[in-house]
């Protein structure tokens, strides 16, 4: 019986690493931005093939702060968005390739796409890529970043800055009709929040309302 039991253990631990094991290969992309001209300055977002991932942000110091509190925290992607980042990162030969395009651009931030998993890995940095599939899955995981950093700002200005919230969201639903704000679910209790505060204005409330249900629309 003690046989049998270690073997129980054995197999069960086996199991445990073999699950393990299938996590920490999941592919994933991971998409940085840095630009000192704006904030956050420097911005990453992890996404894995199922649709989970982490946003990282940080903010550059201002006033008498002596450093800005990190950003760390977990998101999710939906199709169509994340089915497109990876087929055009298989296409894209994993990002091992050279991106950077030669056309004259403005800057808009050092870009870099790394893929990683068990069908290959690769990365490339760029301002502007000259691959047009490679500059729609910037463009896209910049719209998602812009979508969680304006929700960060929606939650200060609820408790700090209420008479703010209705120019803030006015320029979130004018992004949403541009597609310059992308994954509304990952701010959706930020916008409860609001939308529930009988302090808030009531055309931001509205706001917040009719962009709650933008971002039901993605679950």
């Amino acid at each position: 019986m003690k046989l049998v039991g270690v073997l129980f253990v054995v197999l069960t631990a086996g199991v445990a690493m073999a699950l393990t094991a299938a996590v920490s290969v999941q592919p994933q992309i991971v998409f940085s931005v840095a630009n000192p001209s704006v904030e956050p300055a420097q911005y990453s977002l992890t996404i894995r093939e199922d649709g989970t991932g982490v946003y990282k942000a940080t903010y550059t110091p201002s006033g008498d702060d002596t450093a800005a509190a990190p950003v760390d925290r977990a998101i999710r992607v939906h199709n169509p968005v994340l089915a497109e980042i990876f087929s055009v990162a298989r296409k894209s030969h994993f990002f091992a390739v050279n991106c950077q395009g030669h056309q004259r651009v403005a800057f808009t931030g050092k870009k870099t796409l790394t893929y990683s998993g068990p069908d290959g890995r690769g990365s490339c940095t760029f301002n502007y890529a000259h691959k047009k599939g490679v500059n729609n899955v910037a463009a896209k995981l910049m719209a998602v970043a812009y979508t969680l950093a304006i929700g960060s700002e929606l939650q200060s200005e609820h408790r700090y800055d209420r008479l703010s919230l209705d120019v803030e969201l006015a320029a979130l639903q004018e992004a949403v009709v541009d597609k310059q704000a992308l994954e509304l679910e990952n701010i959706a209790s930020v916008l409860e929040s609001i939308s529930s505060d009988d302090a808030v204005m009531n055309q931001a409330r509205a706001r917040a309302q009719k962009l709650l249900h933008e971002a039901s629309m993605t679950r």
